[in-house]
């Protein structure tokens, strides 16, 4: 366990756990982890906003495959960025057969953003991935370890398959993924393939196969995944309710308390005990920033903490700084609220919204939203009438969704989480030259105490600021 680091910094959101955020904790000599999560769609827009300060470009120089480099660059790239109130050109949605041009992005988009947060420090990065996001992850994991990712953490679904993924991507062999379709039958096809050498523009040497931590709610998951997987699992992050993000869902009938939100009991507890005995590190997530929380968490036998509030409102972050600024002080003022909503998650997993004016936290600004899903990572894969495989998301217009089987009851309260998170990292999607994406916050219920972290007289904080006192208190 003294091998890996203390602190694993959250892998937070669309584009919050950037690579500026990453490298700032991975040179302090904790875990810095970038966010896989829709990478491709992140580096199309930065592109498309003019590559600022270059960093897009200073890593596509060091991507080893310069054809494939080269015609990302030329799709997306903008001189000087886009003009105010046109809409980003998005790469196409992912499929289960995906176009080259889509999965080059894939590959380009991990690769770079993990390249970035390696830069001028020697000590490892880690990236992390949604199970329930399936169809891109072969590529992803496939950039990122081109560009020498040491940690993937993986959570939101059951990972079974992924370590022996990592053992056939070091090798270049071709992998392959189940993807989950709602209503599938027997002899259906429903797989995922992904063969490197067919993108490779020259041979490489194996790459170092990184860890692979499994985020995890429960320990009879957590023992499961060690008894079943197809590979190697290194370890355990296990995430309590409070954290940021989707939550696992109650385990049993679900129940609301007065405010709308799910229960946990005590069956939603984790037995540390049980946890210790599978001989694997782990750390503990959720509601554990601070110097009080990491001691109690050595003190079980945990290898350490996973952090993402904290990190989440730091200088580093990717969150608009309009965003950051105005939850620091209602954090300041005791008035930061968070709220488990039981609903907005188109997966239909609970999911924690920070309470912000202008955002579609607000009952008015969800309404006066246009429903559509033109990005669509969370879209659910179901079998047609006619055998064929298609997609829905519960957040699209209804009349949408209940042309592809679904149920009206499952579109109620659903908020477009692709296209809120990606306007919370300051690339909305303009729609008509009258409509640009509001963003939707999420945040642990850490969020009102993160006013801790600042230094005296000051109005922000560093990653540096949350290592110190979460080491020293």
């Amino acid at each position: 366990m003294s091998n890996h680091p203390t602190i694993i910094q959250g892998g937070m959101g669309i584009g919050i756990s950037s690579w500026r955020l990453a490298r700032a904790v991975a040179q302090l000599g904790q875990l810095g982890v970038v966010s896989g999560t829709a990478l491709d769609q992140v580096f199309a827009r930065r592109l498309q906003d003019g590559d600022p300060g270059g960093h897009m470009r200073r890593g596509l120089d060091r991507f080893p495959f310069s054809g494939m480099a080269e015609r990302v660059w030329e799709k997306y790239y903008l001189p000087g960025g886009k003009p105010e109130g046109q809409p980003y050109l998005s790469p196409p949605k992912h499929v289960q057969d995906s176009p080259r041009e889509l999965v080059e992005l894939c590959i380009v988009a991990n690769f770079v953003e993990v390249t970035l947060a390696r830069e001028g420090h020697e000590n490892p990065v880690g990236i992390n991935y949604l199970e329930k996001i399936q169809i891109p992850h072969l590529p992803s994991l496939y950039g990122a370890m081109l560009a020498g990712v040491l940690y993937v953490l993986m959570g939101a679904g059951i990972p079974m398959k992924i370590p022996g993924i990592l053992d056939l991507l070091a090798q270049h062999e071709p992998a392959s993924y189940t993807l989950q379709v709602a209503g599938a039958q027997e002899g259906d096809d429903t797989t995922i393939a992904f063969a490197p050498r067919d993108f490779a523009e020259r041979e490489l040497p194996p790459l170092v196969r990184p860890y692979f931590l499994a985020i995890v709610a429960s320990n009879t998951l957590a023992a499961a995944l060690q008894k079943k997987a197809n590979g190697r699992v290194d370890g355990f992050v296990i995430e309590g309710p409070t954290a940021g993000g989707h939550n696992a869902p109650p385990r049993g009938k679900l129940q609301l308390n007065e405010a709308g939100e799910p229960i946990y009991g005590e069956r939603d507890t984790v037995d540390l005990g049980k946890l210790r005995e599978l001989g694997l590190p782990f750390w503990l997530a959720g509601g554990c920033g601070s110097a009080e929380k990491l001691r109690e968490a050595l003190g079980a036998g945990a290898a350490g903490v996973q952090v993402g509030t904290a990190f989440a409102f730091c200088a580093e972050s990717g969150l608009r700084e309009d965003y950051k600024q105005a939850l620091l002080k209602k954090a300041m003022r005791g008035q930061a609220t968070v709220f488990t909503d039981p609903v907005a998650s188109p997966t239909g997993f609970p999911f924690k919204v920070a309470r912000l004016a202008g955002t579609l936290s607000e009952q008015e600004d969800y309404l006066a939203r246009p429903r559509v899903c033109d990005v669509g990572y969370l879209r659910e894969a179901y079998r047609t009438a006619d055998g064929t495989i298609d997609y829905r998301c519960a957040g699209e217009p209804v009349t949408v969704y209940l042309s592809k089987q679904g149920k009206e009851e499952d579109t109620a309260g659903r908020k477009c989480l692709c296209n809120a998170l990606l306007a919370n990292i300051g690339h909305p999607q303009a729609r008509g030259g009258k409509y640009a994406e509001k963003g939707l916050v999420t945040s642990g219920d850490d969020l009102s105490k993160i006013s801790y972290f600042l230094p005296p007289g000051k109005s922000a904080y560093t990653a540096a600021d949350v290592i110190a006192k979460l080491l020293n208190g």
